[in-house]
């Protein structure tokens, strides 16, 4: 049973692109989070993208890859299992009724993210409680309670809809120098926001289940509408920024938090090389003894004081430039299709 003496679900959800780094991170993530919870699922998509940067080559093969290597981790944890996303008419009108309200949800949203997938992990969890997080995500501070605390929090505010670990290595005046909350305790690391982010959160899902609160479906507008179009990827945002609506119509809040001891932070890796790849155990190694540059606290993206991302930023720069390009090519075809609908 869980430290926080309620059910929870350590979902984690991982597509076949993710077999690069998951045998790194999946074990650091377990060491950090596994002894915390009473089940672990491995939320595994079965659906190809094929445009985006979500798109993968050699698929089944990458796919077939990660199954084998996450049942060899079940193998040692028995209350972990691989859940299969299931595109079924039937339980995608499942998972729609209980998080949308509706029979419909889209498989992806207008960038090629997850959107349904998301959803389902949360869904086939047993556990009223679900810490939620992407494969890629890594933890510091190694707090043994972090996850009760955070369900101690939830169940005390009903007006926090989700708890995230406290976003970037602790800075020692509490502040983040790379998010703005909407409300700060710098003393004790904590911070309100208005939205959520898919990436990592805490929630009772039973919020959904009983109808107190449903997910709207946000359609793009303008060029989103127009890469949606281009990409043929449904028309609606992404599932973070449908949840960010719904807490801003209902008042709700996440609140990111240190917590008691060492606490938990969680830290992402915003780009991928070759470089990453190489450097990902060490990186791992450092961040788990707390060997944490000044420069990287209050910054949840891992930065260059950690690892040197200058070659992906040369591509990504000149890649923005032309993207610019294309923005300004296509802004004049944009309002002519796209004007005065509202869409």
């Amino acid at each position: 049973t869980s430290m926080s003496g309620t059910n929870v679900c350590l979902q984690i959800n991982m597509a076949a692109l993710d077999i690069r780094h998951v045998p790194q991170t999946l074990p650091h993530q377990l060491r950090m989070l596994g002894g915390q919870v009473d089940e672990i699922q491995f939320t595994l998509d079965t659906h190809q993208s094929r445009a985006s940067r979500y798109a993968v080559g050699n698929y089944a093969e990458a796919r077939a890859e990660l199954r084998r290597y996450l049942e060899s981790v079940c193998a040692d944890f028995p209350q972990a299992s691989v859940v299969d996303v299931d595109y079924s008419a039937a339980a995608m009108a499942e998972v729609a009724r209980a998080f949308i309200g509706g029979d419909f949800i889209p498989k992806k949203a207008e960038n090629g993210s997850p959107f349904y997938p998301y959803l389902y992990g949360l869904f086939r969890a047993r556990s009223d409680y679900v810490f939620h997080m992407d494969s890629d995500i890594l933890y510091g501070g190694g707090s043994p309670c972090w996850i009760a605390e955070a369900v101690a929090m939830l169940e005390r505010n009903r007006d926090v809809l989700a708890c995230n670990p406290l976003a970037g290595p602790p800075r020692a005046d509490g502040r983040l120098t790379t998010q703005t909350a909407a409300s700060s305790d710098f003393e004790r690391f904590r911070h309100s926001f208005d939205t959520i982010s898919t990436r990592v959160f805490i929630l009772d899902r039973r919020r959904f289940l009983n109808g107190d609160d449903k997910i709207p479906l946000m359609p793009p507008k303008g060029l989103m509408l127009l890469s949606s179009f281009i990409n043929n990827t449904p028309p609606y945002l992404a599932l973070e920024d449908c949840m960010t609506a719904l807490m801003r119509a209902k008042g709700l809040r996440r609140v990111d938090f240190l917590g008691s001891g060492q606490g938990m932070w969680s830290v992402h890796p915003a780009f991928r090389s070759d470089r990453f790849y190489r450097e990902l155990p060490h990186l791992i190694q450092r961040i788990e003894v707390n060997d944490i540059p000044d420069a990287q606290r209050g910054d949840y993206n891992l930065n260059d004081s950690m690892i040197d991302w200058s070659d992906v930023r040369r591509r990504t720069t000149a890649w923005t430039r032309v993207q610019r390009r294309l923005r300004f090519a296509v802004s004049g075809i944009s309002e002519r299709v796209l004007g005065g609908r509202g869409a």
